[in-house]
């Protein structure tokens, strides 16, 4: 069995981002991957302008106690006069600084008469206080955006701050999913003996929309090897990835395996990690000569999520462009035992408790999905560890793996 960072290494070195673009609104860019290094063309701000409600004064001419008669008003959006010598203007967050100011007092730090006329000056300002300078956040010529940023309300925001309308980012990927499996039944139906009903459709119909990518669904494949063979060589057509669900395994009725290495190359089968050991990644030959590549999951439900999670949506960010795709995981306090050590890195699903620590989910079964709706993420244990409390973790959340 290959550890999970050969896996990953392995699958990762196979994911060469795809090179058509589509250029899209920037308010319907939310999820996409820039395809190109964006440049600004603008200073953010343009100009000097009030960080506070206040007025704009000279320094040289401000003391405690000193009353300045206001010589204009300043609203964002106007253009403000140069400021005549000894006196304040009234200025409001965001409008520009007139010329010979060189600082704002905040209007809690000093007094306005109730006619406008003039101005007490309580606490004098030092110079350039409560002052945005021109460029301040971001100035002409310099990188706005890297290419392989992923695009979030963050970016976005950034992206139109200097103007730019819309954004060239990498296509969308086209992912085909299939599941197999005899039992399997979608819900609505009535559930026959031995039947269970399709969860694993949902969630990674759910995974790959959140990815931003275009998924076919070629629904539930019967457990025969010529109908998975025949399944794949159509998914294979037009997709850049076909992503399979159970019958990775060894028994019998899975026919993933055989039928991969059939109608392409199964490179990877089997990771030492827990749940999700059955995973297996290869490629598909399409009808005009080109490869497909091919991940096959665990069908039982957390073993698959888990295994999505840690392969899958890295491999499907690093096709979109993003270089860097790998979570970061924070170091947390255990607040449970753990003593059924495993020769494989195993992946906990936890909590974060009322005291900021790790509770253990009461069942850790591969198909016990109650552990991860009521967790909030993964502990890692290394290969033979036994956890005691006060340990510390390696914790991923699901908030950044699901984003």
């Amino acid at each position: 069995m290959l550890s999970v960072q050969e896996a990953l290494d392995l699958i990762l070195a196979r994911a060469h981002p795809v090179t058509q673009t589509d250029t899209v609104n920037t308010l319907a860019a939310t999820g996409r991957v820039l395809a190109m290094t964006q440049y600004a063309t603008i200073d953010v701000p343009r100009a000097d302008n009030a960080a506070m409600d206040g007025y704009a004064v000279r320094t040289a001419e401000c003391r405690a106690g000193a009353v300045l008669p206001v010589s204009q008003r300043i609203a964002a959006g106007q253009s403000p006069e140069p400021l005549a010598p000894g006196s304040a203007a009234r200025i409001f967050t965001g409008a520009g600084i007139p010329a010979g100011a060189d600082a704002v007092v905040m209007q809690e730090r000093c007094h306005g008469a109730d006619d406008g006329r003039t101005v007490t000056i309580v606490q004098p300002p030092a110079p350039g206080e409560h002052i945005r300078r021109i460029g301040e956040d971001i100035r002409t010529g310099t990188p706005l955006l890297e290419a392989g940023t992923r695009l979030r309300a963050p970016e976005l925001a950034y992206a139109a701050s200097n103007g730019l309308a819309s954004l060239q980012v990498a296509r969308r990927l086209r992912v085909a999913m299939l599941f197999t499996g005899d039992e399997l039944v979608m819900p609505g139906a009535a559930l026959g003996p031995g039947q269970i009903y399709n969860a694993n459709r949902y969630a990674l119909g759910s995974m790959l929309c959140a990815l931003g990518c275009e998924t076919s669904d070629f629904g539930i494949v019967p457990d025969r090897l010529d109908a998975t063979r025949t399944v794949l060589r159509d998914a294979a057509a037009g997709h850049d990835l076909v992503l399979t669900c159970g019958g990775a395994s060894v028994g019998d009725a899975d026919h993933v395996k055989p039928a991969v290495a059939a109608e392409g190359s199964l490179d990877m089968w089997k990771i030492a990690m827990k749940p999700g050991k059955p995973l297996a990644f290869g490629a598909l030959r399409r009808p005009d000569g080109g490869t497909t590549h091919f991940i096959g999951l665990p069908g039982n439900p957390v073993a698959c999520f888990v295994a999505f999670l840690l392969f899958v949506r890295p491999f499907l960010l690093r096709l979109q462009g993003v270089r860097d795709v790998l979570p970061r995981p924070l170091l947390m306090r255990a607040d449970f035992s753990f003593e059924r050590p495993d020769d494989r890195l195993e992946f906990l699903r936890v909590r974060v408790n009322e005291a900021g620590n790790l509770a253990l989910s009461a069942s850790q079964g591969s198909a016990v999905m109650t552990s991860a709706v009521r967790g909030s993420g993964l502990a890692l244990r290394r290969p033979g560890q036994s956890i005691a409390p006060g340990d510390c973790l390696a914790y991923l959340p699901f908030a950044e793996l699901l984003s």
